[in-house]
């Protein structure tokens, strides 16, 4: 019974090991910061003067939102890449800053549905849940050969018809490529 076991896991990591080599990899990899390429950044909707752009400007009192009240459900924020990209984690600031003074200023997105498209065309989605607070929320988002991601609001917290929801700033890290890590 012992050696049946044994047998079946070898063989599992043989058939698997490079994803397990890959995962152990990833885990202590060093992260980077993958921007995304600014002509490829848009919106279903933005509010004026918080246009898609400023949620990946790298500064986090400038934000997105959509334009409408509510939790928004089903409006989107989308970045695309000039490369097909490995990504790790995305780090998410919710809120119009990560100053604490402005928690009710705005909604904050609660679940976000990132819909993940890679170079062969494919599209993979997952739910990344945030907390109700504003400065970075750090998620994994593990994917390979990543070409674009679109991040589509399905709830908010604090959502009333006097405020949209908002997003200071989403980054994208990877693992640094040559780094020794």
């Amino acid at each position: 019974m012992v050696t049946a076991a044994v047998l079946a896991a070898v063989i599992t990591l043989a058939v698997n090991g490079g994803s397990v080599a890959q995962t152990v990899s990833d885990h202590f990899s060093k992260r980077v910061l993958i921007p995304p390429d600014t002509s490829k950044i848009t919106a279903s909707n933005s509010y004026a003067q918080h246009g898609p752009q400023l949620a990946f400007d790298e500064h986090n009192n400038t934000w997105w939102g959509p334009g409408f009240t509510g939790d928004d459900a089903g409006r989107w924020i989308q970045a695309g890449f000039n490369q097909p990209v490995d990504l790790l984690d995305v780090v998410i600031s919710p809120g119009e800053s990560t100053n604490a003074s402005d928690l009710d200023s705005s909604a904050l997105p609660q679940n976000l549905e990132a819909d993940v498209t890679t170079a062969d065309g494919k599209v993979q989605t997952t739910t990344l849940t945030l907390d109700p607070n504003v400065g970075p929320q750090t998620r994994p988002l593990r994917f390979s050969s990543v070409v674009s991601v679109r991040f589509v609001i399905r709830s908010a917290f604090n959502a009333s018809p006097t405020k949209q929801v908002a997003i200071a700033e989403i980054e994208f890290f990877g693992p640094s490529r040559g780094s020794g890590s």
